[in-house]
């Protein structure tokens, strides 16, 4: 029966493997420093074969570099021994809820989540620190190479020993903090769907490395925007009063966007005053739609030219589906649109393309939108089609790119919900509500691996609770120790990520008391997940290290601490499965077995000892995915050299290892 490797994936190797997919001729194997033989790349080679003439050595090109560039990559792709630990007295609703807390390192997080969420995160928002010099960053050991990391990655941290002081008395100021962002963010990626964004906050300090470093890692092609954020003015500046931050903004691939025809919008302000309008001017006149559509125009007529509502008067026509503007824009936003031929249906012959392209991806959509009388064409193919819209059926409008937020109000809403003050300078949830409205929609997950203050699920939280949506979070966030003379630890809190939980949970609560939407699943729970040492013993990573006297610990390699449950998360992140599916346990024969999800089960684990045939009989008829034993759990050697026999017979499509 084949065991389970216990550890994140090697993404070293895995890049090797796909460039010998590619090109096997500058793939080769070499012994590494330990003496074992791998897979390495002949670099020479593959700079020939990606060239159009002669390479004969380095050439200068354009691209940012830093001290520990290179470094911060191996860290990135070497392979840890954690695990997430289940903490069920922390979490909230641990049993039905699809969210998730992460309690721990960020990029041992984003290791541990790459098999389970590769391309499945719709959106990532993250609040790194700005570096100002007055801030802490993650320190990162770089001086190892992935073997080395592998080993000593199975050790327990302390908690809150991961952040260091970074002054602009370092020598190494601006190297460091990129050096931390860089292997956060090329992890990341990995994460993102196609269609996927990824929008990080940052302010002067860092914003032009930052922007550097993200054309890099997810492409200048895929830089979809900044947005300048007014938080405040400092009358205390020397010069100038610097009030604003910065929202850096890219998808995983704008061409994805491009062809599935996506385009951003947010609702028209002043929308839902001028569906109450129209529904009186209904009630009023009935079907008579020219008395409507003259009473319609008299009140946009009588608004102030700054009223915001006055743009929606452009939808000045009315007929039986509500009020429209037939001279939309045919192009693509901002041009780069696709170019295809569409023909006149009254002339037979093609239409004039618009400078920007197309406004819909595939001349497939163009038609359909043609036949939903969404799209109308002039007298003739000189003419360019254009959009029909109707007001209460439309996509919204595009947002603009600088934004008034006050940083006090954010503080405020944030102290309301705590009753105190307890955290410094928190995000303000409705402008991280605004970007999810804006992105997400349905059942998308969002993923924030600086949680800080739990500012963004408490956004997703939010936005559900207003439009029936079941977005899913994951937050992850370091147990970093707060100020013994602070607030915070005065009323009892220990940690930063002490803080998120409780935020959740009051936040949780004071929606579920207002009002919300019909449809929504009232999801306000997450279930906490704490970054731990491997559940396997150090022998069972290090087995050439073994002497006699170790025989006994390596048959039994499971540390004696963890428990059951310990195990399952650990096997659900070696074997790739969703954290947050629902789990059942049962007592079948005797034995502890663990369910996940519902028939035909994700999963079915069962790590006690002594499991006979019969209850392995009685898992393959279960209508399992897979299926896990403990190694040394079966009464007898026999037995384990049966199963795998029992479930080619019974459930053949079953995948059957072990740990």
């Amino acid at each position: 029966m084949e065991k389970m490797k216990m550890h994140s994936p090697n993404l070293t190797q895995d890049n090797i493997t796909r460039i010998k997919e590619l090109f096997p001729g500058c793939v080769t194997e070499a012994y590494d420093e330990n003496g074992t033989l791998k897979l390495a790349v002949d670099f020479d080679q593959l700079r020939q074969e990606l060239s159009e003439s002669i390479v004969e050595g380095p050439q200068e090109r354009y691209h940012l570099n830093w001290p520990g560039k290179r470094e911060a990559l191996l860290t990135a792709n070497a392979p840890i021994a954690k695990t997430l630990r289940p903490c069920r007295g922390e979490s909230v609703d641990f049993d039905t809820t699809k969210n998730l807390f992460i309690e721990g390192d960020n990029l041992e997080a984003l290791k541990l989540l790459q098999e389970t969420y590769l391309g499945k995160v719709k959106m990532i928002y993250i609040d790194p620190p700005y570096n100002t010099g007055n801030d802490f960053i993650y320190e990162d050991d770089f001086a190892e190479n992935s073997e080395e990391f592998l080993k000593r990655s199975n050790q327990k941290d302390e908690e809150g020993n991961r952040l260091v002081a970074n002054t602009e008395a370092n020598g190494r100021f601006h190297s460091d903090w990129l050096s931390m962002i860089y292997a956060r963010l090329k992890l990341a990626r990995n994460l993102l769907s196609d269609n996927g964004s990824i929008i990080l906050s940052i302010d002067d300090a860092e914003y032009e490395n930052l922007k550097k470093c993200m054309d890099e890692i997810y492409g200048l092609d895929n830089y979809l925007a900044t947005l300048v954020w007014d938080k405040n003015r400092k009358n205390d500046a020397k010069y100038f009063s610097v009030g604003h931050e910065y929202m850096l903004i890219y998808s995983k691939s704008s061409q994805r966007l491009l062809e599935d025809g996506v385009i951003f919008r947010e609702p028209k302000e002043g929308i839902d005053e001028i569906r109450a309008f129209y529904t009186e001017l209904k009630m009023k006149y009935g079907d008579d739609n020219e008395a409507v559509q003259l009473e319609w125009r008299k009140y946009f007529n009588s608004l102030s030219s700054d009223d915001p509502k006055k743009l929606l008067g452009r939808f000045s026509k009315i007929d039986s589906k509500g009020p429209f503007r037939d001279d939309g824009n045919i192009s693509w936003p901002g041009g780069g649109g696709p170019k295809y031929d569409v023909v006149h249906p009254e002339t037979g012959k093609k239409c004039k393309v618009p400078d920007g392209g197309w406004r819909y991806g595939t001349p497939k959509r163009f038609w359909e939108e043609v036949a939903s009388g969404k799209v109308v064409f002039g007298p003739d193919e000189s003419t360019l089609p254009r959009q029909c819209r109707y007001l209460f059926e439309s996509e919204g409008q595009v947002m603009r790119s600088v934004h008034y937020s006050y940083a006090q109000t954010a503080t405020m809403k944030f102290n309301e919900i705590m009753g105190q003050r307890i955290f410094e300078n928190p995000k303000s949830y409705s402008d991280i509500q605004r970007m999810i409205r804006y992105l997400t929609n349905g059942n998308d997950l969002v993923v924030d691996f600086f949680a800080g203050s739990a500012t963004t699920a408490h956004s997703v939280v939010a936005q559900n609770s207003e439009d029936g949506g079941n977005r899913k979070f994951i937050m992850v966030q370091l147990p970093e120790l707060c100020d013994q003379k602070s607030e915070a630890f005065k009323s009892g809190y220990k940690t930063i990520a002490e803080i998120s939980k409780e935020r959740i949970r009051r936040v949780g609560k004071k929606i579920l008391e207002g009002g919300c939407h019909e449809g929504w699943n009232k999801d306000i729970g997450f279930r906490v997940l704490k970054i731990d040492s491997s559940n396997m013993a150090e022998v069972y990573y290090t087995p050439d290290a073994i002497n006699q006297g170790q025989v006994d610990a390596f048959v039994d390699n499971i540390k004696p601490d963890r428990k059951p449950e310990d195990l399952l998360f650990q096997v659900l992140l070696d074997w790739g499965v969703d954290l947050s599916l629902p789990i059942r346990k049962e007592t079948i024969q005797g034995k502890s077995v663990f369910y996940v999800n519902h028939p035909p089960y994700d999963l079915i684990a069962c790590f006690d000892d002594g499991v006979n045939e019969e209850l392995v009989k009685e898992l393959a008829r279960s209508e399992a995915l897979r299926v896990v034993f403990r190694d040394n759990g079966f009464v007898s050697d026999s037995v384990k050299i049966n199963v795998e026999q029992i479930f080619k017979q019974l459930s053949p499509g079953t995948e059957v290892k072990s740990i």
